[in-house]
Parts: structure tokens; C-alpha cells; sequence
């Protein structure tokens, strides 16, 4: 039997994708737990234009991150934090702290996954923080001065 997965179902099937599985499986399991729905034409139809739907918005959301990584290379942002008296800070910088003040403080959208921080800042200093999208590279400086 052709199902719709409503849910991703471990093993069997992401959320939107149309399998065939055993009518007892999908009777008895996928039915009652709102997992997945039979499979027809009209929601094979409504899947495929769901996903070429996602697929232009996909290449959309690319565009505007290739946008903000040439945006990065002029963008150096100033970071303050408690630190010691040798330049160690006391709490770390992580990068999803750093999307959220490019965000803030350079008007450029870049998700955390995207910035390749191997360990977070602890140290006060000028630091190249490098940034990865689909296989291009950027970087932006981070300065973090102690409280």
C-alpha cells in the first residue's frame, strides 16, 4: 500500500515522502498514530508541487546566503565579555551567539550551522572566524574586548 508520511517515522520514512508499505503496517500503525495517510493522484500531485515549491525556495534562501557571505568579508563586529587578567574570558563565545549579533549589529543573516567555529572564543583578541556555504568560503572578524 502507497502511504504519505505526515511525520518522519524512524526508519521507514521523512515527513512528505510517498512509500509503499505493508497494509498491515500502515492499518494498524501508521493510520491510528497520524504517521501517514494512503497514498493517492491527488496527494502524489499536492507532494509534487509541495517539493518544487521547497526546492525554489531552497535555491532562494542559497542565494541570499551567498548574498550575506560577500556581505561578510567587510563586516568585523565588537564583542564585550567579563575576562581575566591574562585575556581569558570567562564565558565562552559559541557561534550561535555570533549569528545572532551579525544579526543584530551587521543586518547579515547567517545561521550558526553555517560558521565553522572550531571551539568557542575564550580569548580577548582580533579572531578570522571562517564561514562555509555550499562549498564557498568567507570570513569575518570578531573582535572581543574585556568588561
Amino acid at each position: 500500500m502507497k502511504v504519505l508520511f505526515l511525520k518522519d517515522v524512524p526508519k521507514m520514512g521523512r515527513k512528505n515522502d510517498i512509500k509503499e508499505v505493508s497494509d498491515g503496517y500502515a492499518q494498524n500503525f501508521l493510520f491510528p498514530r497520524k504517521f501517514a495517510e494512503a497514498a493517492n493522484e491527488k496527494t502524489e500531485e499536492r507532494v509534487a508541487k509541495f517539493k518544487k515549491a521547497e526546492i525554489d525556495v531552497r535555491k532562494m534562501d542559497e542565494a541570499l546566503l551567498m548574498r550575506n557571505l560577500k556581505a561578510l568579508a567587510e563586516t568585523s563586529i565588537t564583542l564585550k565579555g567579563k575576562a581575566s587578567e591574562k585575556g581569558s574570558l570567562f564565558a565562552a563565545i559559541k557561534k550561535e551567539e555570533l549569528s545572532e549579533k551579525l544579526r543584530e549589529l551587521a543586518n547579515v543573516d547567517m545561521p550558526a550551522e553555517y560558521i565553522d567555529l572550531e571551539k568557542p572564543l575564550k580569548e580577548v583578541g582580533e579572531h578570522v572566524v571562517p564561514v562555509t556555504v555550499n562549498g564557498k568560503h568567507g570570513t569575518f572578524k570578531v573582535v572581543v574586548e574585556a568588561e
